[in-house]
C-alpha cells in the first residue's frame, strides 16, 4: 500500500536545500577568488558553470517554496 503524500515539511526541506546550495556557491566563489591564479582556465570555467547551475537551482527552489506556501493556505 502506498504511503499518503505528506507535504507538511516540504518547505523545511526546500529551505535546507537552499541553505546548502548557498553555502556551496559561496565556498566555490571564495575558492575562485583565493586560488584563481593557481588553477587552470578549464577548472575556473567548470566552477563558474557549476555556480550558474546552482543559481538556477536556487530560483527553482524559491519557486517551489512559493508554490508550497500557496497550496498550504
Amino acid at each position: 500500500m502506498a504511503k499518503p503524500d505528506n507535504r507538511a515539511d516540504n518547505v523545511d526541506h526546500l529551505q535546507k536545500n537552499i541553505n546548502h546550495t548557498i553555502e556551496n556557491l559561496n565556498e566555490a566563489e571564495d575558492y575562485l577568488s583565493e586560488h584563481a591564479d593557481e588553477i587552470s582556465p578549464q577548472e575556473r570555467e567548470q566552477i563558474a558553470s557549476k555556480n550558474e547551475r546552482r543559481r538556477e537551482s536556487l530560483d527553482a527552489f524559491r519557486s517551489e517554496i512559493k508554490d508550497e506556501a500557496e497550496n498550504q493556505q
